[in-house]
């Protein structure tokens, strides 16, 4: 049996006995597959939450979390993820529950190595191969480090290699379209067109021709024959972003194109074949969309085969420090500034915003603190200056009172011209006391007076 990359599969192997785990795990990486090992179902969750594997294989009875519940956990985290149960003789009804679950297949122990190959060639043929090329040239785009936005990615990256429709939700600004690029580039599709179509910036009328093309004549100004983008897009993918803003008389129209594979050009009597992958995206919320009669329930069905859901900025701030020192260095570049670092306290209001607007906010600050900035450091001020104010919309609770403090302490050393005694007297604090909060703000007594 031929050996598959190492690099390219990577299988975690779950089990509470110490000698089977180990003589399973160097069966597999005899035959060529990297091998992670976890000795508990515990363990295992926290090995997933660093680096998702292409397979899961694990025991059935562990003491502690058992394998049926590890697969409930993997199932709900990466749903795309296959597992592979090992059970004993006697437990296969549990194994038969458990494959009417979700479980992709069990085997009874003891099993040969070769019914056990076969078994992992199949999971692995279902779960997504590594994309073609470097591991991260199909995700250039994608900047993170995120637990989070890494499962979005772990979980995208197995989709692309079939042609199921995805559906990708989440805020604007979060970059939904540089996710169904990464689709794109990590799918078989690669080498064909990727086109992109907002479908809410469009008018009905004219996103009607935009999508399916016309012929000469088929309206006022149509003065050739026009290709629409289902065309355009032929053998590739075709993003219709922000879908939740199509017109409900559109919607019956892109419906009939999905289940049929072929668009009617306007204006003609004859349809012809398309073969695209349909990726969408939205930031509303289209059950809502679909219980106001704003959007049909079959179309929501079609498109959303497999969802994604992409996280705000603020729900990964950790990325926040990466983003804005990646924008920082492209947008330098762009505009021949020297801007190459931001002050530390710069960086604390960037981690520490509320970013509405997500990634897309985020970058529009930098460029303006950029294009702002003559200095190689970009300070606070000019940050809060991009921002158009403070960037948090409360103080915490110590700054408050550092900035309380301050005040106070100015006030009582003017109104006594720097008299310590007399301001100390009016704070009813001793002067120890008052020198050691006019050292805390670095005030000196001799400058009031």
């Amino acid at each position: 049996m031929s050996a598959p990359p190492a690099a390219a599969r990577r299988i975690l192997v779950v089990d509470d006995d110490a000698a089977l785990l180990r003589l399973l795990s160097l069966r597999l990486q005899k035959e060529g597959f990297a091998v992670a090992e976890a000795a508990s179902g515990e363990e295992a969750l926290g090995r997933l939450a660093a680096a998702i594997p292409d397979l899961v294989i694990t025991d059935m009875r562990m003491g502690g979390m058992d394998g049926l519940a590890l697969f409930e956990a993997v199932n709900r985290r990466h749903p795309a993820l296959p597992v592979i149960i090992l059970t004993a003789h006697g437990n296969i009804p549990d194994a038969v529950h458990a494959t009417r679950k979700g479980v992709f297949s069990y085997l009874t122990k003891p099993f040969e190595a070769r019914a056990l190959m076969i078994e992992v060639e199949r999971a692995l043929e279902f779960a997504a191969p590594a994309p073609a090329g470097d591991d991260e040239d199909w995700r250039v785009g994608i900047v993170t480090r995120s637990p989070a936005m890494e499962r979005v990615l772990a979980e995208a990256c197995m989709v692309a290699r079939n042609d199921a429709a995805v559906l990708l939700s989440g805020e604007s600004g979060t970059g939904k379209e540089l996710l169904a690029r990464a689709i794109h580039e990590a799918s078989g599709r690669r080498d064909a067109p990727f086109v992109a179509v907002n479908c809410g910036a469009i008018p009905e009328a004219l996103l009607e021709s935009e999508l399916f093309g016309h012929v000469k004549g088929a309206f006022t100004g149509a003065l050739r024959d026009h290709k629409g983008l289902f065309q355009a897009a032929g053998g590739g993918t075709l993003f219709l972003d922000e879908i939740g803003d199509m017109a409900l008389p559109l919607q019956v129209k892109l419906l009939r194109v999905l289940q049929e594979r072929e668009v009617r050009p306007v204006g003609s009597a004859q349809s012809m074949k398309v073969n695209v992958r349909v990726i969408s995206a939205t930031h509303r919320d289209l059950r809502a969309e679909i219980a106001a009669n704003r959007f049909r329930e079959d179309l929501y069905y079609r498109l959303n085969v497999v969802g994604l859901s992409l996280p705000s900025l603020a729900g990964r701030r950790e990325d926040i420090p990466l983003l804005a020192n990646h924008f920082l260095a492209l947008l330098a570049a762009r505009y021949g500034k020297a801007a190459g670092s931001f002050a530390p306290e710069a960086m604390q209001r960037l981690v520490s915003g509320a970013w509405k607007g997500n990634v897309r906010e985020l970058q529009n600050v930098i460029e303006k603190c950029v294009a702002l900035t003559q200095t190689p450091v970009i300070p606070a001020s000019m940050v809060e200056r991009a921002m158009e104010g403070p960037l948090d919309d409360m103080a915490s609770f110590d700054e408050a009172r550092r900035a309380f403090e301050l005040e106070y302490l100015t006030r009582l050393l003017r109104m006594t011209n720097g008299n310590v005694t007399q301001a100390a007297r009016l704070a009813k604090r001793n002067r120890s006391d008052f020198y050691s909060l006019l050292g805390r703000h670095q005030l000196d007594p001799a400058a009031f007076k």
